[in-house]
């Protein structure tokens, strides 16, 4: 599910990028790849970009309970 929130005329969006990792064992074979998404904090403008600030992390537990309760619930789950 996509969700498009418009961005105030007042705001500047900070960009971001996608940083990948991968680890690798104490044998030399890959262990687990990651990703993250991160802000390019020299984007932002002082004072300006600041104060408004979100962090999507989500825990695999909560993931869990958000599918249960929306099979509980009968929820419409839409993916693209």
């Amino acid at each position: 599910m996509v969700l498009r929130v418009p961005i105030p005329s007042q705001k500047t969006l900070v960009a971001w990028c996608w940083v990948y990792t991968v680890k690798v064992g104490p044998d030399g074979r890959v262990d687990r790849l990651k990703a993250r998404l991160v802000a390019k904090g020299y984007t932002q403008v002082f004072g300006q970009d600041y104060n408004d600030t979100f962090s999507s992390v989500s825990k695999m537990s909560f993931v869990c309970l958000f599918l249960a309760m929306a099979a509980i619930r009968s929820w419409p789950f839409i993916s693209t």
